[in-house]
């Protein structure tokens, strides 16, 4: 236990390589749960090569053998279900997140939900996100998930109850924002983004208004996005071919 509480200390600080060694210490003293949940959880974190998939879907096969709470499972599960998709074993994925949510992990709905997604069941996924709204009230990300799977009436209504709840959440305004430049209000979709920029100007969000401001013919508007996106990334590309594309325009 030692070991493991080390390894997740080194892992929550930035040391992934030496949490994972913490880890494997610990699964050579005692093939516990928590050993085998550990060194899965640094191993997919640490590693984008996904020949290691087979190693997480094994170490968290093993934990999963090993005696812990419903809790731990449930996590085990979610995760291994998680790895799973990723691979393209949906059936298998599946059947992680039905055995999760017998022992209550109700987060599993959402897994299960991107399962029937990706095999183009949109409807029954949109019916599992209602499920864990239904479970875990005031969820933002829930309502956030569950927009993608339903047409854009059901979506809209979805992202307004997601700022509702969590006003600082930025997807809603860029969806609401793009909804409406499709709809050629440009002031409107211009305005939604600038809530958002309000408390978080990211660099999507001030290219996205910078691109609506060249479209509408604000030149000066579009080259003030620009030069805030670059003072925070000098080198990012899309932005620099903008601002010099704008640029041209500044009378």
């Amino acid at each position: 236990e030692r070991l493991v509480y080390e390894g997740w200390i080194l892992y929550d600080t930035g040391h992934c390589e030496e949490g994972l060694r913490k880890a494997e210490e610990s699964i050579k003293i005692s093939r516990s749960f928590e050993a085998f949940f550990l060194k899965a959880y640094a191993l997919a974190d640490s590693s984008l090569d996904s020949s290691c998939s087979s190693t997480v879907i094994s170490l968290l096969e093993n934990a999963l053998k090993c005696p812990s709470d419903n809790l731990r499972k449930g996590q085990a599960l979610n995760n291994l279900g998680s790895v799973l998709v990723d691979c393209g074993k949906l059936d298998s994925a599946a059947d992680c997140y039905i055995n999760a949510l017998k022992i209550r992990h109700t987060r599993a709905h959402q897994g299960l939900a991107r399962v029937h997604f990706l095999k183009n069941d949109k409807a029954t996924a949109y019916v599992e996100m209602t499920k864990l709204i239904e479970k875990a009230k005031n969820n933002a990300s829930a309502y956030e998930k569950r927009s993608e799977y339903c047409d854009r009436d059901l979506t809209k209504a979805d992202l307004e109850m997601v700022t509702r709840i969590d006003p600082l959440r930025v997807y809603p305004y860029r969806y609401r924002a793009a909804v409406l430049m499709d709809s050629r209000k440009e002031k409107e979709a211009i305005a939604e983004l600038s809530r958002a920029i309000a408390f978080k100007a990211d660099l999507h969000l001030l290219h996205l208004r910078a691109a609506f401001h060249e479209h509408v013919g604000d030149v000066l508007a579009a080259l003030r996005d620009c030069r805030a996106a670059l003072s925070v990334d000098p080198n990012h590309q899309e932005m620099l071919e903008l601002h010099s594309r704008v640029n041209s325009h500044e009378p």
